[in-house]
């Protein structure tokens, strides 16, 4: 079975904090860059954070400080610690599994809502 399953999106108002996870198989989380996306309305989907299978991490330049993405290896998980958000954090955010050579996967996105 190959899926993810994102958990933790919700309501939160302004500087508020939430923690997306996203719960992988095996065969699609050992040896594999996951990576959170979000998409808003009207927008295109924008790279939000990428933790590698080596433990390396790249964030979108938004961020600035405010996100943390970690994996627990031994879980097959991955999570995105959010703090300090702003209206504009608010989005569909996706989890994404990829390997060079192999399939890519998505997950059904979790919303995250931030009120002003």
């Amino acid at each position: 079975q190959r899926e993810l399953v994102e958990s933790g999106g919700g309501v939160v108002q302004f500087g508020g904090s939430l923690r997306l996870s996203c719960a992988a198989t095996n065969l699609i989380f050992k040896h594999r860059d996951m990576s959170w996306y979000r998409q808003a309305p009207g927008k295109q989907r924008e790279l939000v954070a990428i933790i590698r299978s080596d433990g390396t991490t790249n964030y979108g330049d938004f961020v600035r400080g405010r996100f943390t993405i970690s994996r627990d290896n031994a879980k097959y998980t991955t999570s995105l610690q959010m703090n300090n958000l702003k209206p504009e954090d608010t989005a569909v955010y996706y989890c994404f599994s990829e390997r060079e050579g192999y399939a890519d996967y998505w997950g059904q996105g979790t919303q995250v809502t931030v009120s002003s």
